[in-house]
């Protein structure tokens, strides 16, 4: 090879599958393991810079315009309950960095999350006797009647209006208009490992192609094949349509609990 050629070389040690820490805030998939994600933002460079610049013009937008609405919704939440009116919950998002998903509060304060988690954990293994949602004979994504949640946040959860504050997740570049929703870590613990590319495709979004497609009564892995096939063919028509497609399915309040 020659000694300027052999120069060149590097060796590095990679373990794969990763044994993912989930005590560790800090860690975050090894991108090397996964070159032909690298290979298809190359390519796709130009259309994820329009996708970043509609996430911004679209959120700023948003809060704005919706801004007095939004100030309504606070002073509900602070009427009605006693606690922060914006919740921060820990999230994954793209390569499994961690941030903090905001939203508004839907719950009394210091309530257990030990009821939430086992009843996800479950949902994901598929296991039957679950929730289901009226009219339907699928388990749903999210808990029904679940007693920790206020009577405005009801209200709010069943239209998603809770998600609001996350616009400014999309401002801060954590999150975008559109992608598969970002998982807590302990959904994350107990993903198979094909789930797993739900986090690294692309960054997690406010809306996707399972909340216009069923929204919560799709079994779980239905929904991960939903967001598998948004980041395998996603392009900026697609982001389009899912957004013009969002208000329809949040007002009409299919699978929302």
């Amino acid at each position: 090879m020659g000694r300027e050629r052999a120069g060149k070389i590097a060796i590095s040690l990679h373990i794969f599958p990763e044994n993912w820490d989930k005590n560790s805030s800090g860690w975050v998939a090894d991108s090397k393991l996964y070159p032909d994600l690298k290979r298809k933002g190359s390519r796709k460079r130009l259309p994820l810079v329009i996708k970043r610049a509609i996430d911004i013009l679209g959120s700023g937008a948003l809060l704005l315009v919706l801004s007095p609405f939004l100030a309504a919704i606070v002073a509900l939440i602070k009427l009605t309950s006693k606690g922060p009116v914006i919740y921060k919950q820990e999230r994954l998002g793209q390569f499994g960095a961690r941030f903090k998903c905001l939203k508004f509060r839907t719950m009394y304060a210091n309530n257990d999350p030990k009821i939430h988690q086992e009843y996800v954990q479950q949902f994901i293994a598929g296991k039957d006797g679950l929730n289901k949602s009226e009219g339907s004979d699928k388990p749903v994504y999210k808990l029904v009647k679940d007693p920790r949640v206020t009577f405005i946040g009801g209200f709010l959860r069943k239209t998603s209006l809770d998600e609001l504050p996350q616009f400014w997740n999309v401002l801060r570049g954590e999150m975008s208009l559109v992608g598969p929703r970002p998982p807590v870590p302990y959904e994350f613990e107990v993903y198979d490992f094909w789930h797993r590319r739900r986090v690294l495709e692309i960054r997690p979004g406010v809306t996707g192609l399972w909340q216009v497609s069923g929204r919560n009564r799709t079994r779980f892995d239905e929904m991960v094949r939903l967001d598998l096939r948004y980041c395998q063919t996603w392009s900026i028509w697609l982001d389009l349509k899912i957004l013009i497609a969002t208000p329809g399915a949040v007002f009409n309040g299919g699978g929302a609990c």
